[in-house]
């Protein structure tokens, strides 16, 4: 492919590409230790999705908003159909649905794999009220991450906790309707530390691979020992049909949350590349963003990792895909890694200005946000109330 009718092709699937932003993400978070308040954010789910418009209105690929109950719970027996109806009306939709099994004294011991059948119930319930959410807001996708584990040896039986989590992902799966799916979500530590009960992607594949093709695991970048090739997982998982997503984010130690691309922006280019090899770029993979913006501004932040995920877009898509096989196939292994290295050191930034202004928004997303003057409205209104965010 001669290197302008390559450009056209990235051209055409950039404008395609869809990234979820998360409704968490709008509101304070801090530190373990600290949630740090910043004026003007959301009080309310709704007044999320004014802010995740702004995001969509300026990038033209953030066109939906996953929510986390109840962090996000609205009133009424028809309060989340008419959630749906204001994110549509401000061009959005509603995305995957997360649910909470941590945050309750309960859950102290773990939740759907709690060694007392109450505790149990309690999780279950709820997973089951995030599906009846599902089919109020019209999501696809049912998210779930368990804290659940132990921190120290012989604290439960760890064979019996796996039992009662397949017990509780079955009836999870049974009542999911036909268009929908659920990820499974892993996390190698934390806040369990000797034994988490969902550690790696193998864990969340075997229950998934049991559970049945609604089931599929999700990718949080930052849920990983440190020096794991990640790209091989999205590999291995795109070859086995069971990768259902992305929570992009960015870590230096651990699960650090930071805007996806500021750590190691070559890992995301890596990712990106297996995803496109791999058949993924398309609507059966969710890229969602998973992130805390403790310091910085919260809708320029996501503004920004919108943008960080494009560009390793682009830059994997311009990868020459003739010249890689026939370097991989003559075993020139310096050849090889020089079409992934040009393709990467590749400057997208005016081919996506070129992309931006051919959809119709401003070729620079940030500065068109800061001239817009929503950051000093929000200030100026969302006066009184009680901001969202979480506890620490």
């Amino acid at each position: 492919m001669s290197g302008v009718s390559a450009v056209s092709a990235a051209k055409a699937a950039l404008k395609t590409q869809a990234i979820e932003t998360p409704s968490w993400a709008y509101g304070n978070s801090g530190t373990r230790f600290k949630v740090f308040a910043q004026p003007g954010v959301p009080r309310t789910p709704r007044e999320k999705l004014d802010d995740a418009a702004r995001v969509h209105e300026h990038t033209g690929v953030a066109p939906t908003v996953a929510l986390h109950i109840p962090w996000d719970a609205v009133d009424g027996s028809d309060g989340y159909a008419e959630l749906a109806k204001y994110a549509e009306e401000r061009g959005l939709g509603l995305g995957a649905i997360n649910s909470n099994v941590f945050q309750d004294d309960d859950f102290k011991l773990g939740s759907v794999t709690h060694p007392d059948p109450a505790v149990r119930r309690k999780a279950l319930g709820h997973l089951l009220e995030c599906v009846d959410i599902m089919d109020a807001t019209g999501s696809r996708d049912l998210k779930l991450w368990f804290s659940d584990g132990t921190n120290y040896p012989g604290q439960d039986d760890i064979r019996a906790r796996q039992d009662r989590l397949a017990e509780a992902l079955a009836a999870v799966y049974e009542r999911l309707g036909d268009n929908q799916r659920m990820l499974l979500e892993y996390k190698f530590f934390e806040p369990a530390f000797y034994a988490t009960d969902v550690p790696d992607w193998g864990t969340a594949y075997a229950h998934c691979l049991k559970l049945g093709p609604k089931a599929q695991v999700v990718v949080d970048t930052g849920h990983h020992a440190p020096g794991t090739n990640i790209e091989f997982i999205v590999a291995l998982l795109l070859r086995e049909g069971k990768l259902g997503g992305f929570d992009f984010n960015s870590r230096f130690y651990a699960d650090d949350d930071l805007m996806v691309g500021a750590a190691d922006p070559f890992q995301l280019f890596r990712i990106m590349y297996e995803v496109i090899r791999g058949g993924g770029f398309g609507p059966d993979v969710a890229f969602m963003l998973d992130q805390c913006h403790n310091i910085e501004a919260k809708i320029p932040a996501i503004i920004r990792s919108v943008m960080n995920v494009q560009e390793a877009t682009a830059k994997a898509l311009l990868v020459d895909g003739d010249a890689l096989a026939a370097a991989q196939r003559s075993g020139d292994v310096l050849a090889a890694n020089a079409v992934l290295m040009d393709a990467y050191n590749t400057d997208v930034r005016p081919m996506l200005a070129e992309v931006r202004e051919e959809i119709g928004i401003d070729p620079d997303p940030m500065a068109a946000y800061a001239r817009s003057g929503w950051a000093q409205k929000i200030v100026d209104e969302r006066v009184g109330g009680t901001q969202a965010g979480w506890g620490a």
